[in-house]
């Protein structure tokens, strides 16, 4: 089958997937194999979780049976295997997105690694008046007056953390608006961004829209204002080669429950000289170099945000999981699922009643389209879904400013990944067109 046009990013000269060789990939997902309803399940709420191939539970699965231990804390083999399998791991998480081995902190998730860094930034104030860091420490506090800069378009897990700084430390929060198709007003942002922003954060891809934003522009604006520039790569990093050196953020976060691996494991990237001088997040055990009754001294990153029981088999979980995206082919399956993208809005759109919200078919966007059906609440369309066999995803998608600046209060997400197919696709638009007749809108 023919690709659907793309835009001349996606036209690199690499191996085309094709529906053959997505269903040989299907048998790794066990999952993927069962009746819903007695139809063959379409899993298409990727975007919030995605299916764990045999390799990825095997490994886990391995760790457990054969190296279960405290890491960094034993002398005996096993937790020096473990130790091992749990670093090694790292540094595969750490080639994964171009960064150094230091670099890669280990979190329980995405938001975790997002509320580490506000409450370290609000945290950087007290300690450099207490005389704890260094100027460069000092440099990195925020004070009334500074200002945080986010978009309208992100999810909650990027907002909140950063009304919450902004409570903490006086600074103003302030967000670059979107326009009605859903793409961020640059000409505003280039106003926005300014002499007092201190951080810029923003997400790679949105989750709502399948937007991909022009991440080295607005990291030029916020690296010209001299601010901190942090990028939420949750739908990005599952789905698209992601080199955060290259991109020229400071700090990155994405989660590994989005990107084949188990629930419970995410990573935080940052420049290493920021993490070095930032305080701590949660403090104990495992992160310290010298304790007495009166104060701690920290290890420097990543061990420094590391502290108590780490998620160890979690973690080569998601090396795995890194693995076999390496091993498929990045770039292969971005391309993919711009394709199936492509063929979910050029569908929606070709059905009467329906509003798809972001680029139009034939635009470039992530394998994901969220959609309103005039006069059916998209939980009543998420399950008339399911009833014939078919997952999406129903509500805010933790992104209620952004749905209330187009005028919506919940939609329906569809979200593709590496093992759907075109077939997948199709059952899914069929069964939309019949969605409006059937509750008779």
């Amino acid at each position: 089958m023919a690709l659907v046009s793309t835009p001349a990013t996606l036209e690199r000269a690499v191996p085309v997937m094709d529906n053959a060789e997505v269903l040989r990939i299907r048998n790794d997902f066990p999952v993927l194999n069962q009746l819903v309803n007695g139809q063959p399940l379409v899993y298409l709420d990727s975007g919030a979780t995605s299916q764990n191939p045999v390799s990825v539970i095997e490994a886990e699965q391995e760790f457990y049976e054969q190296r279960n231990a405290a890491v960094h804390r034993g002398a005996h083999h096993l937790a020096v295997e473990a130790t091992e399998v749990f670093e090694d791991a790292r540094q595969t998480i750490a080639d994964f997105i171009g960064a150094d081995y230091a670099e890669t902190v280990w979190t329980s998730n995405a938001t975790e690694g997002l509320n580490l860094l506000s409450y370290s930034l609000s945290t950087a104030g007290l300690w450099a008046a207490q005389g704890r860091g260094d100027q460069g420490l000092k440099d990195l506090a925020l004070k009334p007056g500074d200002e945080i800069v986010v978009t309208e378009m992100e999810h909650h897990a990027n907002l909140i953390p950063w009304q919450e700084l902004a409570f903490r430390t006086g600074a103003t929060l302030r967000y670059i608006p979107i326009d009605d198709q859903g793409s961020l007003r640059m000409d505003q942002a280039a106003a926005i961004i300014g002499p007092r922003t201190k951080v810029l954060a923003f997400t790679h891809a949105s989750n709502v829209l399948g937007i991909i934003n022009p991440v080295r522009e607005l990291t030029a604006l916020g690296h010209t204002a001299g601010a901190l520039v942090v990028l939420d790569a949750c739908q990005s990093a599952p789905h698209l080669p992601l080199d955060v050196k290259e991109l020229g953020v400071d700090f990155a976060v994405f989660s590994g429950h989005k990107m084949l691996a188990p629930t419970g494991i995410g990573v935080l990237y940052g420049r290493q000289e920021l993490l070095d001088i930032l305080p701590p997040f949660l403090t104990g055990g495992s992160m310290i170099t010298t304790v007495t009754m009166e104060r701690a001294e920290y290890l420097p990153a990543p061990q420094r945000f590391e502290a108590g029981t780490q998620r160890i088999s979690q973690a080569v979980a998601l090396a795995a999981a890194a693995n076999y995206l390496t091993e498929t082919g990045l770039d292969r399956i971005h391309r993919w699922e711009a394709e199936l993208g492509q063929r979910m809005v050029a569908g929606l759109e070709g059905i009467s009643g329906i509003r798809v919200l972001g680029p139009a078919a034939g635009k470039e966007r992530i394998g994901l389209a969220a959609f309103d059906v005039e006069g059916v609440h998209a939980h009543d369309v998420g399950q008339f879904l399911d009833s014939q066999g078919i997952a999406v995803r129903v509500g805010h998608h933790c992104a209620q400013p952004l749905h209330r600046r187009l005028g919506l209060t919940a939609t329906t997400r569809a979200s593709a990944y590496l093992y759907n197919t075109t077939d997948d696709v199709d059952r899914f638009l069929e069964a939309v067109a019949g969605v409006r007749s059937y509750f008779r809108a």
